[in-house]
């Protein structure tokens, strides 16, 4: 059985997918986000409920995904560690939370068509 995260309301998961996999979607974009915001990987999976090694295990996905690297990171030790944006991190996220603005916003007349279609008039 599928799990809804929100059961109540309808809405848009966009997820970009080229070629054989899984570019960017909620779930990595989120981590993004969280990094800008928290400067650690950890941290952010931590914000989003992750654990620490699937933080890592995303954040390296996304580096392997595109043609640079989107995160930066810095091994922790005595002088503590951290993460950052590169300039391209910041240009997929800000790109991908565009794309999810406009399908929403453009999209809006058909996700009430579908919601009263679903719930009746």
């Amino acid at each position: 059985m599928v799990k809804l995260r929100h059961p109540e309301t309808i809405g848009l998961r966009i997820r970009v997918v080229l070629g054989d996999g899984l570019i960017i979607g909620p779930g990595r974009a989120d981590l993004l986000e969280g990094i800008r915001d928290t400067g650690s990987i950890a941290a952010a999976g931590r914000r989003m409920g992750m654990s620490y090694k699937r933080a890592w295990q995303l954040a390296e996905a996304l580096n392997t995904t595109f043609h640079a690297p989107v995160i930066i990171a810095a091994k922790g030790g005595v002088a503590g560690g951290g993460a950052h944006l590169t300039p391209l991190g910041d240009q997929v996220l800000d790109a991908y939370r565009t794309l999810v603005r406009t399908a929403q916003t453009e999209g809006g007349g058909s996700l009430a068509t579908l919601n009263t279609a679903r719930t009746g008039p």
